[in-house]
């Protein structure tokens, strides 16, 4: 493991249908499991699934601008993360759509940008060779 720059730290007690919060109290989330996984999905709460796409798209989005930056392109990008949870040989597995849209380049350049930032992102190194990443780039 390398010297952290930064740690976050969140709490969750009761699973999918209790709360989540952060140790500094930004998120203080309740959970409910979602209809298409059974529950009951409650208005006004959250899941896993919705959490980690959250973070992988900021993620994502933020490692688009850094690569740009590097090959001297100036762009403007909005990240979709879908996250899904679906069942595999070995119980429950996740999967994840990114989609990337750019103002500023060309669809090769787009595509290329998408390309280095999956490299650079912290969060797609984390799930490599784990979760499938379909990954769409859009130039606008």
């Amino acid at each position: 493991m390398g010297l952290a720059l930064y740690t976050a730290s969140s709490t969750a007690a009761g699973g999918r249908q209790g709360t989540v919060k952060s140790s500094d109290g930004t998120l203080d989330l309740a959970l409910s499991l979602p209809k298409g996984l059974g529950g009951n999905e409650k208005e006004g709460t959250t899941n896993p699934e919705q959490l980690f796409s959250a973070g992988y798209a900021a993620c994502f989005d933020s490692a688009l601008q850094m690569v740009a930056g590097k090959s001297k392109k100036k762009i403007t990008s909005e990240v979709t993360a879908e996250v899904s949870i679906e069942k595999q040989l070995k119980g429950f597995g996740l999967s994840v759509k990114l989609k990337a849209e750019m103002e500023g380049v060309t669809q090769e350049e787009a595509e290329e940008l998408m390309e280095k930032a999956h490299e650079a992102c912290p969060y797609s190194r984390a799930i490599e060779g784990n979760v499938k990443v379909k990954k769409t780039a859009i130039a606008k």
